[in-house]
């Protein structure tokens, strides 16, 4: 385990385990194809974002501990001390915040999962825009990208602060695991630019996917489908 993150593996675990039970228990949860996420190495997940219950419901239904990169303003609030215990980065958002992705960094060289919102805050979850994070890692790192689609977060027609009424559907969707490519001869911002948007289609891709297989519909203020 890196130094630069200092989280209780049991805390987590346990964490995991209560926060899959009580989900299940207020809603109606569906985890398909959790067998792509690879069982060990690194892997930087990538997943849409709608509503506040995108990142813990990934934490508690994943089948391995993911590290996201959380809002810094967060780890002031009463969820503080809990996102801190179960391992959890802080980020300042739009500032290229260089030390927490090199905590990113050090936790994917330990062989660990980073997930991160391309989109960068709380929307349609379309992805019609991704932010560079992702791809900045994956290339430093060599990790696997996992695209993960949430669904039914936030109830549709909603406010985007709003949480899904109980017993309402959730699906967390897993996409195949896959490899940037190597971009050979590209120079460095072009290379990360191509990279962004390889894992921006992949899971604008799954997206679609997880609402034709579910059957559960993005937030209203998602534009149509091209």
């Amino acid at each position: 385990m890196t130094e630069q993150v200092q989280f209780d593996r049991h805390w987590a675990d346990r964490g995991r385990r209560i926060g899959n039970r009580l989900g299940r228990a207020i809603y109606k949860v569906q985890v398909l194809h959790p067998d792509r996420l690879p069982a060990d190495g690194p892997v930087v997940l990538v997943s849409n974002h709608t509503g506040f219950l995108d990142g813990p419901v990934v934490f508690c239904l994943a089948p391995r501990t993911v590290h996201f990169l959380v809002k810094r303003s967060y780890f002031k609030s009463v969820w503080g001390r809990i996102l801190t215990g179960v391992g959890q980065i802080p980020i300042e958002q739009r500032t290229g915040d260089r030390e927490a992705l090199a905590i990113a960094k050090s936790l994917l060289a330990d062989g660990h999962v980073v997930g991160i919102f391309p989109e960068g805050t709380r929307g349609a979850g379309t992805v019609e825009s991704a932010h560079q994070g992702a791809a900045w890692l994956a290339l430093q790192t060599g990790a696997t990208i996992v695209p993960a689609a949430t669904l039914g977060t936030r109830g549709t027609g909603s406010g985007r602060e709003s949480w899904p009424k109980p017993r309402s559907p959730i699906a967390i969707s897993f996409g195949e695991a896959f490899d940037l490519p190597d971009f050979k001869g590209v120079p460095g911002r072009q290379k990360l630019t191509l990279a962004t948007e390889e894992i921006r289609t992949r899971l604008v891709e799954q997206v679609q996917a997880a609402v034709a297989e579910t059957g559960l519909q993005l937030p209203t203020d998602a534009p149509p489908p091209a």
